[in-house]
C-alpha cells in the first residue's frame, strides 16, 4: 500500500477528525493476541455485534427484581414485565421507519418468518410461486421451501431463485422488477434479504415493493443484514411484511429476540388467517382467559408467549443507542469507513471486493485460496477477527458505533499479508 493517506498514521487522524467520535467505550471489545494491539479490530457485527457496557446492567436489575418481588415483578418491577415488550415497540419502529403499532419485538427471525408467511403466504390457482435470491441466507431457503411443502406444493417448482447476470455476483434492481412484470401474475410472494448477506448488496427496497405490489403479490423482507446498518422506511414503502434478527448490528447478545413489522392495513385485518398464541390477544382482556382469540389491532396480535425478558433486557440497551446517535448519522460514518476501506483493498491486486457501491457496513472480498483458514490467520496473528464464508469470500463490516478507521486499516494489512497477494 503506496499511497500516503493510506498509512496506519492517516488511519489515526481520520478517527481523530471523524465528526461522530466513536462509542466503542461503550463496547466490551474482544482482546487482541500478540500483543501488537490491545484489543481486537473487530469486524464481524454482521454475524454478532459486540456487547453494550449497559446490557450487563439492565439484566441485572432484571435479575435483583425478580428475586425481589417473583411474581408480583410482572406489574411492580421498575419496568413491569407484563408490558416489557412495549418498553420497545416505538424505538424499533423509529429505526425500520414504521408507526409503532406496525411493529413488535418476538421470537427469532426464523419464528417470525414462519408466522407471517402463515398469514401471508396463500398459495391459489396459478398464484403460487415464491421468489428470493439465489443467495439468501440458508435458513430462508430453508423457510419458504417447508411452507411449500406445508401447502401441499413442489418446492423445486414452487420456489424461483433470481440470480445474477452472468459475471456478476449481484442481483440488480432491475431484472427483480423485469421478472415480476413478466412472471408476477404467477408470483404469491417475494422474500428477500433487504442487504445480501452474502455479498453485501444493499436492494432498492422500495422500487422492489412497488414492483411486487403492482404484480398482486406479497411484498416481505429479511431485514436481519439490514436493520441497525441502513435506514429503512417500511411504513412508507408500502412493504407488507418484514423480519429481523437483533444479535448483528443491534448488538443485541447472541440469539436475541428479533422482531417484525406489519402494515397498519393488515394490522386491524380480524379476518387474517394466523397462528394465535396469547399475547397476541388485547392486554386489557388478556385474563378474562376467553376461549375465542381476539386478535389486538397491531403487529402484537402476531405474538404468542409472554415476553422472555431477560432476552429483551439487551435489546432495549442496543436501542437505547441508536435512538440516542440516530441512523443518519452512523450511515453517514458507514460510508466513510466502507469508502476508506474499500480504497484500501483497491491497492492490493489479488483481492476482488464483490459489494457494489449500493451497500451497507460490510464490504465482502474473494481471496485466493481457503477463507477460513485466511480469517484464521488474521486473528491469530493480527487480532483482525472478520467473518469468512465458504469457500473463498471474507466478509469485513466496519460498524460505525464501534469501528474505527485504524480497524480497517489493521483488517486490508493483515488481509494482504496473509493472503500473499
Amino acid at each position: 500500500m503506496t499511497v500516503t493517506d493510506y498509512t496506519e498514521a492517516a488511519a489515526f487522524r481520520r478517527d481523530a477528525d471523524d465528526p461522530l467520535p466513536t462509542l466503542r467505550p461503550e463496547f466490551h471489545i474482544p482482546p487482541a493476541p500478540g500483543g501488537r494491539y490491545p484489543e481486537a479490530a473487530y469486524l464481524a457485527g454482521n454475524s454478532l455485534g459486540l456487547q453494550p457496557r449497559e446490557t450487563r446492567f439492565l439484566i441485572a436489575r432484571e435479575l435483583d427484581d425478580w428475586g425481589r418481588y417473583g411474581v408480583e415483578g410482572h406489574h411492580r418491577a421498575e419496568r413491569p414485565w407484563y408490558r416489557y415488550h412495549e418498553l420497545l415497540r416505538e424505538p424499533a419502529a423509529r429505526l425500520v421507519g414504521a408507526l409503532p403499532h406496525e411493529t413488535v419485538v418476538m421470537n427469532s427471525l426464523t419464528v417470525n418468518l414462519h408466522l407471517m408467511m402463515a398469514t401471508f403466504y396463500r398459495p391459489a390457482g396459478e398464484r403460487t410461486r415464491i421468489v428470493i435470491e439465489d443467495s439468501a441466507f440458508p435458513s430462508d431457503s430453508y423457510v419458504v421451501r417447508s411452507q411449500a411443502v406445508h401447502h401441499g406444493l413442489d418446492p423445486d417448482a414452487t420456489v424461483v431463485r433470481l440470480r445474477p447476470r452472468p459475471g456478476e455476483e449481484c442481483l440488480r434492481t432491475a431484472d427483480v422488477t423485469a421478472f415480476l412484470a413478466a412472471e408476477g401474475h404467477t408470483v404469491a410472494l417475494v422474500l428477500l434479504g433487504g442487504v445480501n448477506y452474502l455479498t453485501g448488496e444493499l436492494m432498492d427496497i422500495g422500487a422492489i415493493t412497488a414492483a411486487t405490489r403492482a404484480a398482486g403479490a406479497v411484498s416481505g423482507w429479511d431485514l436481519a443484514h439490514a436493520v441497525g446498518n441502513v435506514p429503512l422506511a417500511l411504513h412508507d414503502w408500502d412493504v407488507d411484511f418484514a423480519a429481523w434478527c437483533s444479535y448483528k448490528y443491534l448488538n443485541s447478545a447472541p440469539g436475541a429476540v428479533a422482531g417484525c413489522f406489519v402494515h397498519e392495513r393488515h394490522t386491524a385485518d380480524r379476518s387474517l388467517p394466523r397462528l394465535s398464541g396469547w399475547w397476541g390477544t388485547d392486554p386489557e382482556t388478556r385474563f378474562r382467559m376467553p376461549a375465542e382469540f381476539e386478535p389486538v389491532a397491531s403487529a402484537d396480535a402476531w405474538q404468542l408467549s409472554n415476553p422472555p425478558v431477560l432476552a429483551m433486557a439487551p435489546v432495549l440497551a442496543s436501542l437505547r443507542l441508536f435512538d440516542r446517535i440516530g441512523m443518519a448519522t452512523l450511515r453517514a460514518k458507514s460510508l466513510r469507513m466502507t469508502g476508506y476501506l474499500a480504497g484500501l483493498l483497491a491497492e492490493a491486486p489479488g483481492l476482488t471486493v464483490i459489494t457494489p457501491k449500493n451497500r451497507g457496513c460490510q464490504l465482502s472480498v474473494r481471496v485466493p485460496g481457503d477463507a477460513d483458514k485466511l480469517a484464521a490467520r488474521m486473528a491469530e496473528a493480527d487480532g483482525v477477527i472478520a467473518d469468512a464464508r465458504y469457500p473463498d469470500v471474507i466478509r469485513l463490516a466496519p460498524v460505525p458505533l464501534y469501528s474505527t478507521f485504524h480497524d480497517c486499516w489493521r483488517a486490508a494489512d493483515a488481509l494482504v499479508h496473509h493472503s500473499g497477494v
